[in-house]
């Protein structure tokens, strides 16, 4: 939801978007092309939105970010465990914030697992996988420098 709102800015050009210019969304394939397609064809979903406009809830327009204040665009971190600066919440933020993609499940396509107290089976699968795993301390080197 986030890709496709950074690369369309307004919910009216989401909306507006043909297949191919769904598709053409990173990390945006046929499957969810389709879904998103679909949901705003939809007359039930039209009247939705309608009515959600005419009550007066709006959705601003997305800011891009800046691709030389993006440092961490690329990479892909899991988070896992409990982090006792921050929650997962922010820290998934401060990440995106930076450029990175933050995902809910550990694969070789991951470059970092941030592992805090109790981390559970995401931790394994990081190590069976070699993936690099850093603890909290270097997340927040990672975030203060900005890389």
């Amino acid at each position: 939801a986030l890709t496709l709102a950074q690369h369309f800015d307004t919910l009216e050009a989401i909306e507006a978007a043909s297949m191919e210019e769904l598709e053409a969304v990173p990390d945006v394939g046929p499957a969810v092309a389709e879904s998103v397609h679909t949901f705003f064809r939809q007359p039930h979903n039209r009247e939705v939105i309608e009515q959600l406009l005419a009550a007066g809830v709006h959705w601003p327009a997305m800011e891009r970010p800046q691709a030389g204040g993006q440092p961490l665009a690329g990479r892909t971190f899991v988070l896992t465990g409990t982090l006792d600066s921050m929650t997962r919440d922010e820290a998934k933020a401060a990440l995106q914030a930076l450029g990175a993609r933050v995902s809910g499940s550990v694969s070789k396509k991951t470059d970092y697992v941030v592992a805090g107290a109790d981390p559970g089976s995401k931790l394994a699968r990081a190590e069976a996988l070699g993936v690099r795993i850093l603890g909290e301390e270097d997340l927040l080197a990672m975030l203060d420098r900005g890389s």
